[in-house]
């Protein structure tokens, strides 16, 4: 097993063009990793510098201790699962998980060894003879998974393996993936522009948005104390709402309404002069019907579309040409049309500098 670590690592591919700036990462021996963000913000590229399948214009990689820029892919002791699947279509599981140990000379009874034992693991055993045609999407993807295990490398490069699933396999083969990390304890370097892959998977989760990395923490951390506008919004399902509000008093004020907050979050917009914007922001399922009594901000709306859930209802709603999302118990029976008042807790809030979009408090 081995550290990653990114060391002022920026990879530019034309003058204007910078896929990764100045990353500053590292992931311990044995952690499960995630880089997440949107399309284009440079987490794969990040991914392919570890593997040697892009050249670093400044900064180091190094896997333990040992700085690998120039060092060849065959030679980094790292094994990657890619999108594609990538078998082989004329070759047998068996062939297909046996192929990279055959090109290194591995003997003949070891490699049997690390097949059987990989395709015991994974479940496999029963499949080793047929050809990746015979197979359903999760059994190849376990296949590519098992080509990564028998390698035995001191690191594991994920590049959005499930992407090409169906959700329910996706669920599934994501526990599959924490269960094998967990009884292997290789590194992983995991990505994936799927926040709630992120959420259930990662140790910790490092957040990028245009080749920048904004923060890394638990996904506790990032979901209870987003340091920006973009990780806040960024993480959670449905994402977090934002209101443009100006400080008011000892509160806030969004159109006609004022948001007495009091407290912690009083003394923050206190501290700014009076009209200063401020973005506040609270996530949809902090959210119910109140009736505008207890120690809660409420928020009037007229609900636009009532989504069922079964258990629950998400609510698109308008509130001074704003658009609010909430997820409320079903029992509540909310229909389109419908005026309601939301709640939310004093200590669910969160404030936003509206220039810089930094945490104010969170």
């Amino acid at each position: 097993m081995a550290t990653v670590t990114f060391d002022h690592v920026s990879k530019r591919f034309a003058a204007d063009t910078t896929a990764v700036n100045e990353l500053d990462l590292s992931v311990t021996d044995g952690e499960f990793l995630v880089l997440v963000g949107p399309s284009g913000c440079g987490k794969t590229t990040a991914l392919r510098c570890v593997a040697g399948l892009e050249s670093i214009t400044e900064g180091q990689v190094l896997i333990g201790d040992r700085v690998v820029n120039d060092v060849p892919p065959k030679d980094r002791d790292i094994a990657m699962v890619f999108q594609s699947y990538a078998l082989y279509p004329h070759m047998s599981v068996y062939d297909n998980l046996a192929f990279g140990l055959r090109l290194r000379k591995t003997p003949k009874s070891d490699i049997d060894q690390r097949v059987k034992k990989a395709a015991g693991i994974l479940g496999l055993d029963k499949f080793l003879d047929r050809k990746p045609r015979a197979l359903s999407g999760g059994q190849r993807q376990r296949v590519a998974l098992g080509r990564a295990i028998v390698r035995e490398p001191a690191v594991f490069l994920m590049d959005e393996p499930l992407s090409n699933l169906d959700a329910k396999l996706r669920v599934q083969t994501r526990a599959e993936i924490l269960r094998l990390q967990r009884q292997i304890g290789t590194t992983t370097l995991y990505v994936t522009h799927d926040q709630v892959e992120a959420m259930t998977m990662g140790d910790r989760i490092a957040v990028m948005s245009a080749g920048v990395l904004q923060q890394v923490g638990t996904p506790r951390e990032l979901y209870d104390h987003p340091d920006n506008v973009f990780v806040a919004g960024f993480i959670g399902s449905p994402a977090m709402n934002f209101l443009t509000t100006q400080t008011h008093g000892e509160g806030l004020r969004v159109g006609d309404l004022t948001i007495r907050l009091g407290g912690g979050p009083g003394r923050v917009a206190m501290n700014r002069p009076a009209g200063s914007t401020i973005l506040l922001g609270f996530r949809p399922e902090h959210l119910d019907i109140v009736d505008g009594q207890g120690d809660v901000v409420t928020i009037p709306v007229e609900v636009d579309v009532v989504e069922y859930l079964g258990n629950e209802e998400l609510i698109h709603a308008q509130s001074a040409g704003n658009e609010i999302v909430a997820i409320v118990p079903s029992a509540r029976q909310v229909k389109a049309g419908d005026r309601v008042n939301l709640g939310v807790s004093l200590d669910k809030l969160h404030l936003f500098d509206a220039q810089s979009e930094a945490a104010l408090m969170s």
